[in-house]
C-alpha cells in the first residue's frame, strides 16, 4: 500500500510541479535569478519531504506551494514595474574587463577569481585578455564578451544610459560624460529622463526610446 502512495504522490507532483513552472514562465537553470532559485530549492524540499511521509496529508505540501508560486509571481510582476526592487533582487551587471584592462576592485568586490575570468575566456575561445574590450558579469554568475573588432578600434559602450527612466551613472563615467552633458542633449531632443525606456550612446549620438513607443 506505501508503495502505491509513494507512486501516486511522485507522479501527482510531478505535473503539479510542470503546471506551477509553467505559471511561473520561462526560464533556462541558468538565467535563474535568487527568488527563482529560493522558490526551486524549497519546493524541492517540500516534495521530498511529502513523499517520505506517505501519512501527512498531501494538502499540507500543495498549500505552501501555491503561497511560494503565488509569492514568486507577485514579486516577479513588481520587479518588472520597479528598477529598484528588481535591482535589490537580482543586482546589476558588474564591468570586469573594460577597454581591455582588467578591473580588479570590482572582481573582488564580486569575489570572482582570475581563474573564474580566464575559463570564462577560454570558453569562448578568447586567449588574451587584451583581445576583450569589455567583459560583464551578469547576475546570474554568466559572463557577457565583447571582443574588440578586427581593427581594435573603440566601438560603443554595450550598457544603457538610460534605462526605465533610471540614469546609470556609472554607463556615463565608463563613456566619460557627465550628468550635465546628460541632460543638455536630453533637454535639446526635448525629452525627459522619466519619458525614456531605454537610451543608449553610439558614434557620438543619443539613441532614444520612449516609453509610449514600446508595445
Amino acid at each position: 500500500m506505501e508503495f502505491f502512495q509513494v507512486i501516486f504522490r511522485t507522479t501527482f507532483f510531478y505535473f503539479f510541479v510542470l503546471l506551477c513552472y509553467r505559471l511561473m514562465g520561462k526560464r533556462e537553470i541558468g538565467q535563474l535569478g535568487v527568488i527563482d532559485l529560493i522558490v526551486s530549492i524549497l519546493i524541492a524540499e517540500l516534495i521530498a519531504i511529502s513523499i517520505e511521509n506517505i501519512e501527512d496529508s498531501i494538502f499540507l505540501t500543495i498549500a505552501p506551494i501555491i503561497v511560494l508560486v503565488v509569492l514568486e509571481i507577485g514579486l516577479a510582476f513588481i520587479s518588472i514595474k520597479s528598477r529598484k526592487i528588481r535591482t535589490f533582487f537580482d543586482g546589476k551587471p558588474s564591468l570586469i574587463i573594460c577597454n581591455g584592462k582588467i578591473n580588479y576592485n570590482e572582481m573582488v568586490k564580486q569575489r570572482y577569481s582570475m581563474d573564474n575570468l580566464l575559463l570564462s575566456l577560454r570558453q569562448k575561445e578568447i586567449k588574451n585578455v587584451d583581445d576583450v574590450e569589455y567583459a560583464f558579469l551578469e547576475p546570474n554568475g554568466k559572463l557577457s564578451i565583447f571582443k574588440y573588432n578586427l581593427f581594435k578600434t573603440k566601438s560603443a559602450y554595450p550598457m544603457p544610459l538610460i534605462l526605465d527612466g533610471s540614469i546609470q551613472k556609472k554607463a556615463l563615467k565608463y563613456i566619460h560624460k557627465n550628468l550635465s552633458w546628460l541632460e543638455y542633449n536630453l533637454n535639446v531632443k526635448g525629452v525627459r529622463v522619466e519619458d525614456i525606456f531605454y537610451c543608449f550612446y553610439k558614434n557620438k549620438k543619443l539613441f532614444i526610446i520612449k516609453k509610449n513607443e514600446v508595445c
